[in-house]
C-alpha cells in the first residue's frame, strides 16, 4: 500500500487507471467479523458509479465500493516465473488453437469465430485476440448471428492472469449478462524432464486414434466432426498402454508445434490409477516431441481437478494463465 511521508495510507489510483494492474485496500463491512481490511490485487476493469471492478489473476471479479477505499496504487505486472519456458499469452493462445482446430472458422477483425458442430467449447467459441473492428455491442451481435446460423450457442473464450489477457473484456461481457460457465488453467513446463521420467509400462504411439484408444477416451459416440477435431494439429501423436478386454489401461494425446508440445486426453483406467501410467504416457509422448525439435510443454487443467494438478506440479508444470468460456445471455436479442 502507498504510505505518505506522514505515515498515512493514500489512494493513488483514479478512473484513468482502468486497464492497469492495481493493489487496493478497503474497509470491511463493520458487521463482518475478522479482519478490518481486505487487500485486492488485479486488473482494474472499470470504475463507474462509485464502484470499482477488479479482476484477479484467477478471473474472479471483485466489486469494491469507492467509499470503502483506504489505499490504492498501480503496481507492475507480476514477475516472470522462475521455472519453465518463457511465453506470452498471445503465443500460447495461437499454439493452443492450432492444436484443436475447428472445422469452420471466420475472422471478425482480430477475433476468430470457430465452430465444430458443438464438439467442445474450445472449438465452438470466439478467440478474441485483438480488435474485432467494430464497437463491442455490434461485434457481439455479429457473433451471436454467426453461431445462431449454425444452431449453436455463442461462446467467447477469454483469459486472465497474464500480460495481454482480457480482464477488461471479461468485465464488459459480465455487464452485458454473459455467463461464465467454465474456468480452467493453462500450465507450462520444460519438456526434457518429462522425457527423462522412467516409463513403468509399454506405451504404443500412433498417428491416429484407433478404436481401442477411443474406447478409453472420456467422450463417447464421437461424430465425424469430432474425430476431425481430435486429429487436428501440426503434428499429432496418440499414446496407448494396452489393457484388458481391448480397452487401454491409459491413453494420451500430444500435438507438436515448433518449440511447443501440447498434452491432452491423458486418461487412466480408474482401477489402475497411482501406478505411474499417466507419467509413462507423457514420457513417451515427450520423447517423440523432443525428437521433432520441441523443448517446451503445455497442457490445460480444470481448477477443481486436484489429482491432475498435483501430478502436473510434480512434473514441473506451473500455471501460466486462467481461461474462461462465457455464454451469451438467454435473452440475446439486443446488444446488451
Amino acid at each position: 500500500m502507498e504510505i505518505s511521508a506522514t505515515g498515512r495510507l493514500e489512494i493513488r489510483i483514479t478512473a484513468a487507471d482502468v486497464g492497469k494492474r492495481v493493489s487496493v485496500r478497503c474497509l470491511n463491512d463493520p458487521a463482518r467479523a475478522g479482519e478490518k481490511f481486505t487487500d485486492t490485487v488485479g486488473v482494474l476493469a472499470s470504475w463507474d458509479d462509485g464502484v470499482l471492478l477488479i479482476t484477479r489473476k484467477s478471473g474472479e471479479t471483485v466489486r469494491i465500493p469507492e467509499s470503502s477505499l483506504v489505499a490504492g496504487k498501480v503496481v507492475p505486472s507480476a514477475p516472470a516465473r522462475r521455472r519453465g519456458p518463457a511465453a506470452s499469452y498471445e503465443e500460447l493462445a495461437h499454439v493452443c488453437t492450432r492444436a484443436w482446430r475447428p472445422v469452420e472458422s471466420e475472422r471478425l477483425g482480430g477475433w476468430e469465430l470457430r465452430a465444430a458442430s458443438g464438439f467442445t467449447r474450445r472449438a465452438n467459441s470466439v478467440l478474441p485476440l485483438g480488435d474485432p473492428g467494430l464497437p463491442l455491442d455490434e461485434a457481439l451481435s455479429a457473433v451471436r448471428r454467426w453461431y445462431r446460423e449454425r444452431g449453436l450457442p455463442a461462446y467467447v473464450q477469454t483469459a486472465t492472469g497474464a500480460e495481454g489477457t482480457q480482464e477488461l473484456l471479461c468485465a464488459e461481457l459480465e455487464k452485458r449478462g454473459w455467463t461464465r460457465e467454465v474456468t480452467a488453467e493453462l500450465w507450462i513446463g520444460a519438456l526434457a524432464p518429462l522425457a527423462d521420467r522412467e516409463e513403468s509400462a509399454e506405451v504404443v504411439l500412433s498417428r491416429q486414434a484407433d478404436e481401442a484408444w477411443l474406447a478409453r477416451y472420456q467422450r463417447k459416440g464421437l461424430s465425424e466432426v469430432a474425430l476431425k477435431v481430435l486429429g487436428s494439429g501440426p503434428s499429432v501423436w496418440f499414446a496407448t498402454i494396452p489393457g484388458d478386454g481391448g480397452v487401454p489401461a491409459a491413453i494420451g494425446r500430444c500435438v507438436v508445434d515448433g518449440r511447443w508440445a501440447g498434452f491432452a486426453a491423458v486418461e487412466v483406467d480408474p482401477a489402475l490409477r497411482r501406478q505411474g501410467l499417466a507419467s509413462a504416457v507423457m514420457a513417451a509422448l515427450a520423447g517423440r516431441a523432443l525428437d521433432e525439435g520441441a523443448s517446451a510443454a503445455w497442457l490445460q487443467v480444470e481448477t477443481d481437478n486436484m489429482g491432475a494438478r498435483e501430478l502436473y506440479a510434480r512434473m514441473g508444470f506451473s500455471a501460466h494463465h486462467a481461461y474462461h468460456h462465457y455464454r451469451e445471455p438467454e435473452n440475446s436479442g439486443s446488444g446488451r
